[in-house]
């Protein structure tokens, strides 16, 4: 009769990493980005795909499994002179580029996506992202264990309210604040019937992201530039924000809040909404009720709400710090391009061009 082993006596085997390049997006995509951490939930297939529709380009998926169960989905695209091969990450720069990865992807697994990321291309482009995002920060690490030339340019610097240690410190909003709202929407409805209300996604989709539009074709992107930069108009980025929706799990984490002056929409706050944590993506007001403050007594309103729904921080982003201050937020982690040239011509290259890289940001 066989002796049966003991348990200390059998020999764990590392797990089997194996990278693969699909054509096209994966849908493996969603499979990752459901166990990624919360705050990358909406780096979905949908989310990929409507930069892709609304931008162009094709993409190519590399997917690393860990015994056969993905755990890095990395969507890339290329851009550029196509002899160069190089590419960058599709996506929106609001609130970052990012690609999903599980919260416990070890080191190996990078390593074994960067090993296949050289098969593919000479260079990636990554970002704009933040500083401590857990997914760019392993990929980097893993091309620098590679030998990949990595180069890096700052570009913002982000700004981060924690609500729920502003109320922690005593009353927030202040009284005071409340106080001229109170003022401010009291000579606001001297212009007509004011309706606050809230929308989801698939009441954005149901006409809500065209009065959005409208408010930006009224506002000052409009009046001083080419109107490129909106987030929901057709001339702008609202193909992206439209297609997007489309995935209901995209949609579900949509979230805005709309004025209207008797029944014209007056100001807008359009977010995303992640477990406790709100990206405020865009905000936007009628130039034509500005003495009376419209979109900031809705985004109060919107914050209001949001700590009501149990949610704590907001991430507002980059740019415009003198109204995120002024309501409470602090800065948060830099945005950083990353450029990543695997080793030989192309990280030689990248050590020349590093210092124009760099100055290309911001200081």
């Amino acid at each position: 009769m066989t002796k049966p082993m003991l348990l200390s006596e059998f020999t764990r085997l590392p797990p089997v990493m194996r990278a693969t390049a699909f054509d096209g997006l994966s849908a493996l995509i969603d499979t990752v980005a459901e166990g990624a951490v919360e705050s990358h939930r909406f780096l979905r297939y949908q989310w990929f795909a409507a930069s892709l529709a609304a931008y162009g380009g094709a993409a190519r998926t590399l997917v690393v499994e860990r015994d056969g169960h993905p755990v890095i989905a990395l969507p890339i695209a290329g851009f550029g002179p196509e002899a160069a091969r190089l590419a960058t990450i599709p996506g929106c720069y609001w609130p970052f580029r990012g690609f999903p990865a599980l919260a416990d992807a070890s080191d190996a697994a990078f390593d074994v996506l960067v090993d296949r990321l050289g098969q593919e291309v000479n260079g990636l482009r990554v970002g704009p992202s933040y500083d401590g995002d857990l997914a760019v920060t392993a990929l980097v690490a893993a091309a620098k264990r590679r030998g990949w030339g990595v180069l890096d340019r700052r570009v913002a610097d982000s700004y981060l309210l924690d609500m729920a240690a502003a109320q922690s410190e005593g009353s927030w909003p202040r009284a005071s604040t409340l106080k001229k709202n109170r003022f401010h929407e009291k000579h606001l409805a001297e212009h007509g019937a004011l309706d606050w209300r809230f929308l989801s996604g698939i009441e954005l989709l149901a006409g809500g992201f065209d009065q959005l539009a409208a408010i930006e074709e009224k506002s000052w992107i409009a009046a001083r530039t080419d109107g490129g930069d909106a987030k929901f108009t057709r001339k702008g980025h609202g193909a992206f924000w439209r297609q997007a929706a489309a995935d209901p799990a995209i949609a579900e984490m949509m979230w805005a809040a709309l004025l209207t002056v008797d029944g014209v929409p007056a100001a807008f706050s359009f977010d995303l909404n992640l477990g406790t944590l709100k990206y405020a993506i865009a905000n936007s007001y009628d130039p034509a009720f500005a003495k009376h403050s419209p979109g900031k007594l809705l985004y109060y309103r919107n914050l209001v709400r949001a700590l009501g729904d149990g949610m704590t921080q907001v991430d507002w982003g980059a740019g415009d710090s003198g109204y995120k201050e002024t309501i409470g937020a602090e800065q948060g982690p830099a945005v950083r391009d990353w450029l990543l040239l695997k080793p030989g011509a192309p990280a030689m290259l990248g050590r020349v061009l590093k210092g124009l890289w760099q100055r290309s940001g911001q200081a």
